[in-house]
């Protein structure tokens, strides 16, 4: 058997090779890395007018309580596992969290929504399998865990996605930045969230298996928005300072150290009662050792994950965690963890490129403005 049939394909597989996708192997699934226009296009025409991004890869989830007791009951056995603060979501609001350690490190990162009467939770692709089970271990005798396995999750974003959405329902229109609803079409029932991963606005859709081909392709018919891959994703939430699990954030890192802290509210910070909560409320404290910052090459070759970086004696103060070409700002940028003495905008260093010293200079984060979002404003984390 080949590798590529050991893949998981998504709900819209077909949608994406009848759009000659190039298709990559990716956290166990068969996903569209690039189309014909190719990555740069895709990134520019997100940034210009929307994109539509398969994001069905991610793991969703349906957290209820048992034997009533409603959301709330569900909110405080969340807070067991995570230094979000739960119990304070209204309902059709959202909020950015992760799942720690005993050590105060990221498992994964997620975002969990009050959908009334259970919390919604989406997952990073390559942590699912864990996130279940780190859910069922947890809260398995407070909590119903039922994983959405039937649905497909589709992204539209850029600046002219609520308008090419809003024609297939209107009243998207009407949610603000970290709201959800959910709203019927074509006699099925769609979770929409204002949010997403590039830095623009725009909604994720919860779509039925069965009905997302249909509905992607009723979105690609609107002018504004043209198929994104993995590529443009990567690239665009680079541009706009968002963490990759896996990358920028993992077990080695805490959510004050990947620049977090903003996630953990005061109750939280002040109550603990979440894993590594001790190792937190001391670097909320005190300070981290070390800081996630953005970096800028100061010449035009893009600098890769892995590559060090090394401080003005020449010492290695760190790593570059994402690296790439901004197509928005017009050259090299990049990520990493450096000493926190070293991690002021405008502090300068240096990045191994192809064996050699390439200079560079600590930027503020993030690379490209976010993109205006109807009414209310919550800062993006990481994730996927």
């Amino acid at each position: 058997m080949s590798a590529e049939a050991d893949l998981t394909t998504t709900p819209l597989s077909n949608l994406h090779r009848d759009l000659g996708a190039r298709m990559t192997p990716f956290a166990g699934f068969s996903m569209p890395v690039r189309y014909p226009a190719g990555v740069i296009a895709e990134h520019t025409h997100t940034r210009r007018a929307a994109g539509l991004f398969d994001v069905s890869h991610m793991g969703q989830i349906r957290l209820t309580a048992r034997g009533g007791g409603g959301v709330e009951r569900a909110a405080a056995a969340l807070e067991r596992l995570t230094p979000g603060d739960i119990k304070a979501l209204r309902p059709g609001r959202m909020r950015y969290t992760q799942f720690t350690d005993e050590r105060g490190g990221i498992l994964d990162d997620l975002m969990v929504t009050s959908m009334g009467d259970h919390l919604y939770l989406v997952v990073n692709a390559a942590t699912g399998a864990g996130d279940v089970a780190l859910l069922e271990a947890g809260l398995s005798g407070d909590c119903e865990i039922e994983v959405l396995e039937r649905r497909a999750l589709v992204a539209v974003q850029g600046p002219k996605a609520v308008a090419a959405v809003a024609r297939l329902i209107p009243d998207a229109a009407r949610l603000t930045f970290m709201q959800a609803a959910t709203w019927s079409y074509e006699g099925e029932r769609l979770p929409i969230s204002r949010s997403g991963y590039t830095g623009e606005d725009g909604f994720e859709i919860s779509v039925p298996g069965h009905a997302a081909e249909a509905f992607a392709r009723r979105l690609l018919g609107e002018d504004e928005v043209e198929p994104a891959g993995l590529g443009a994703r990567d690239s665009l939430r680079l541009e706009a300072g968002l963490c990759l699990h896996g990358h920028d954030i993992d077990e080695t890192t805490t959510p004050v150290e990947a620049g977090l802290a903003w996630s953990i509210r005061r109750r939280r910070g002040e109550e603990g009662g979440f894993p590594g909560a001790e190792a937190i409320r001391r670097q909320l404290a005190e300070g981290p050792p070390r800081r996630r910052v953005g970096l800028r090459p100061l010449g035009r070759a893009p600098v890769r994950e892995g590559a060090a970086i090394r401080g003005p004696s020449g010492k290695r103060v760190g790593a570059v965690t994402s690296g790439g070409f901004g197509p928005t700002v017009g050259g090299p940028v990049a990520m990493g963890y450096v000493e926190a003495s070293l991690a002021a905008p405008g502090t300068a260093l240096e990045l191994e490129l192809r064996g050699r010293g390439a200079p560079a200079e600590v930027t503020a984060l993030p690379f490209v403005p976010p993109g205006r979002r109807g009414g209310g404003r919550e800062a993006e984390g990481g994730r996927r």
